[in-house]
Formats: C-alpha cells, structure tokens, sequence
C-alpha cells in the first residue's frame, strides 16, 4: 500500500531537496589548492575516527560531481544544498584560491543547467586548521575571518546563488568540537566551548551584514533542534533537567538569533564558563539581524532526566576509540531514557511526531520566526544489497516518508514550513563514525564509488513527483 503522503496537497512552491556537505563527501584532500581543515587534522589523530578512516577520498565528489548531479535531476530534486569548504576557498586562511572556488562555480552552473536550484552553506565544520592553530572558535578574530570568506564567496558566486545559508548546526561545531571533543578539533575545554558558540553566532551576524549589504535577499542559518520532554512531568529534578538540556541544545542558539537575547538562565547557567565575558556591546544587534529563513535538522527528540539513568545516551558519542567528555557544559549530570522506541543505526530513537512539535512549538514561541525549512531529516541504517544490486531500505524509506508525513501535520498546525530536504544524498564520511554509518539515499560502494539509487530514493523521488502534480492540479489555469 503507498504511504499515505503521496496523496497529500503541499503548499504552492514548496521546495523538494537534498543536502550534503563538502568534508564529507568532496575528498581532493590535497588537490585544487586545498589544506588541512580540522577534520583533515582531527582524522590523523589516533583513535579519533573509527578505523582510523579520513576524508582524503570521501566519496569523491570533487571529480564526480557532473555525475552526482545528474543523479539529483533523475531523482528530480527542485533544490540542493551543500556546503562549500573554507579549507579550500581560503587554504591555511590565506588568499583566495581561485582554483578552489572555480570548482563551486562549475557546481553551481552544472546545477543551474538541471533545474536544481543550489542552496549554500558556508560553515559545515571543516574550518582550516591554520585558525584553529591561532585558537579556532574560542578566539574572538576568527568570526572576522569568516565575514572575509563569506565576502569572497559571495564574490564568486553571488550572481547565481540566491539561498546562503552562514552555519550548519553550530551546536556541533562549538559544544561537541570543543567541550565533548568528539569532533574536530577534538577539544575537551568547557571555557573555549561557549566561547565558540557566540564567536560563531558573532560570526553568523557579521556574515549576514556584510552580505546583505552587497545584495543578498535570502539568508538564513541551520540549527538542529530537539524537543526536551522531562520523563516525569511532576518531578522537580526531572523538571529542571529538561531546562537545562533546551538551553544548551536549543535556545541558546535561537534566542540571540531570533530575540536579540541569551536566555537569563543560559546566562546564570554558563556564568561560570564565562558567557557573559564573551558577549561584548553591540554583538547581540549584530547576531539579531532578520533572516529571510531558518533551517531546522531534527533527527530525534530526547527524554530528559535529572536521575541517574543509562538506559539511554545522548547520542553524541561517536564510534572512535578516543574517550570524549560530556558536551552538557554545566550539566553533565541530565540522563537520557528509553522510551523503547525504534532506533536507528546511530542508536537514536525514532519518533516522527517529534517534527510535528518541534516545528509548532518554533511558531509559537517565537513571534519573529521567518519561514522554515527542514533542511536535514534522514537515517542510518544498516544496509544490505540483495542479489540484484538494489539496496531495499525498508526501514529508512518508511522514516522518510514517516517524517514527511510530520512536516505536512505541522503545516495542517500553522507550521509555516517551505521546504524539506532529506539527509543525506549519497552515503559519506560520517565524522567519528568514518565510513561505518550510511545515511544516503544513494549507496556508494566505497571500493568502486559506484552510486546506486536505494529504494529510499526511489521512495522520495516518487514523493516528489506526486507532490508536483498535485501542485499543478490546484494551480489556476491560465486564459489562452
């Protein structure tokens, strides 16, 4: 029987997508001019990366794009987004390669020539290791570093590129890059941690300014957001747990974003970290700036508790052998219960609903909110190719599809969400995890790089279609 979303109306001009980021998928890791990004540096450290596996070759995108953008026009994709990487724009933060952007611009003209509308991040964590070396995200003059990249992008390739989009999930690139140290850089230093996260969000506002200064029309940021569901609503301890983990995994990132504020128990919370030092006058005008979207990555909602519980985890560990510490800065002790929901391959529980919320809770929380798009939903899981060659994803099409059908219900709720795109388009380089966690909707055998389209795909290509020609019956007929 077909899932019952491909029966659903979408809202005129809703945009259909897939996303994918440069360190993960490009490899050339010493080709066209690039140097060493963290992720480069944090791969050759032992035990970081499961397998001691890297980026070198990824799945090889950077030779292979023309390739993988046909595959998106079969699949008829309206939009994709991907991220263009600082390690190669500017190696070593240095000048401009033109080498490095050229490649961009053929991207983006090849994605032009298809129909494909691109979608562009600037930061999708591979900052190049020379900054890290002056301090990375916990010194203040890399957010000034990342205006200049983002200018000289927009310099490229602002002629064709409407969609910018300045970070993907900050609360990776600060919280676990430098307080757990489960990714690049690898840092385990509570302090340097939240100076990360308002570097960056300084860094996002300057962005933003500068860009929208030269013409930009369309500019937002991608936060990946959770639902923070105490497991005993009546419990005090249980209670303030959940606080606790909404403000470091989500309202610290939307509020000096959306409301020109850190939240007051943020700022109490992470006093002794030093929040409060960091945030200098005028940075918060900056940060505030108004945004034409803001991207929502959801992959799972949490149960949070105040008790001891290991029933669960936060799912934040990664796969390497290093040890990592606990990216709850201040708040180490919340634990993370079963529910005895589905997991996936990641070992995250799965609960479609939880999009539906979270995206209702966004509106009517807060009252500036631009419109949104899911702009990555997706799962690993543990694929097998049959006899034929095909890969029959079962459990990954249904969450796709599941969650999908989570967006249209939110949107029912007054949502006001334009678009999704599924996570990921090819399977890549899952950070920690290495090559071990597939999440794409096309397989790469990492042997031959060939590509196959899973049913997942074919799944969602099939939503795509449908959606398009239910679009087009409540389109108005035009007089002749």
């Amino acid at each position: 029987m077909q899932h019952p979303t491909y029966q659903r109306q979408w809202p005129e001009g809703f945009i259909w997508g897939s996303a994918t980021a440069a360190a993960q998928i490009e490899g050339a890791g010493r080709e066209g001019g690039k140097e060493d990004s963290i992720w480069d540096h944090f791969a050759r450290i032992p035990g970081a990366i499961a397998n001691g596996e890297n980026l070198d070759q990824a799945v090889d995108h950077y030779h292979r794009m023309p390739q993988d953008v046909r595959l998106m026009k079969e699949l008829g994709l309206d939009s994709y987004r991907f991220s263009t990487s600082w390690a190669r724009v500017r190696p070593g933060d240095r000048a401009v390669n033109r080498e490095g952007l050229d490649f961009y611009s053929r991207l983006v003209d090849e994605l032009l020539e298809a129909g494909i509308l691109p979608w562009l991040t600037l930061y999708h964590w591979d900052l190049p290791q020379a900054l890290e070396e002056k301090g990375g995200w916990a010194n203040r003059d890399t957010a000034y570093r990342f205006a200049e990249y983002a200018n000289d992008v927009y310099s490229a390739l602002g002629d064709r590129v409407q969609h910018w989009t300045t970070f993907n999930e900050p609360f990776c690139s600060s919280l676990l890059g430098y307080g757990s140290g489960v990714h690049a850089p690898g840092r385990q230093e509570p302090a340097a941690a939240i100076a990360a996260v308002h570097h960056q969000h300084l860094a996002h506002g300057l962005a933003v300014n500068a860009l929208r200064e030269r013409g930009a029309q369309h500019l937002g940021i991608t936060l990946n957001l959770s639902n923070s569901i105490p497991r005993d609503s009546q419990d005090p301890v249980d209670l303030d747990a959940a606080r606790r983990f909404d403000s470091l995994q989500n309202r610290i990132f939307l509020d000096p974003i959306l409301r020109g504020a850190y939240p007051e128990d943020s700022l109490r919370d992470l006093a002794p970290f030093g929040l409060p030092d960091v945030i200098l006058p005028g940075d918060l005008e900056l940060i505030s700036a108004p945004l034409e979207f803001l991207g929502v990555n959801h992959y799972h909602d949490d149960l949070i508790s105040g008790h001891a519980d290991d029933a669960g985890s936060d799912g934040h560990s990664g796969g390497a052998e290093r040890a990592s510490a606990s990216p709850w800065i201040g708040s180490e002790d919340i634990a993370f219960p079963s529910r005895g929901l589905p997991r996936t391959a990641m070992g995250w529980e799965v609960n479609p609903d939880g999009l539906r919320k979270l995206l209702v809770r966004l509106g009517e929380e807060y009252p500036s909110l631009p419109p949104l798009y899911i702009t990555e939903n997706g799962a690993a899981y543990e694929d097998t190719v049959s006899p034929d060659g095909a890969v029959h994803d079962v459990e990954r099409t249904r969450f796709i599809l599941d969650h999908v059908a989570s967006v249209g219900e939110a949107i029912d709720q007054g949502a006001d969400v334009r678009g999704y795109f599924v996570w990921s388009l090819l399977d890549n380089f899952e950070w920690s995890w290495g090559y071990g966690k597939r999440f794409g909707i096309v397989r790469v055998d990492y042997g031959t790089l060939e590509r196959t389209v899973k049913d997942s795909g074919k799944a969602y290509a099939g939503l795509i279609a449908a959606a398009q020609r239910s679009t087009s019956r409540l389109a108005p007929s035009l007089p002749a």
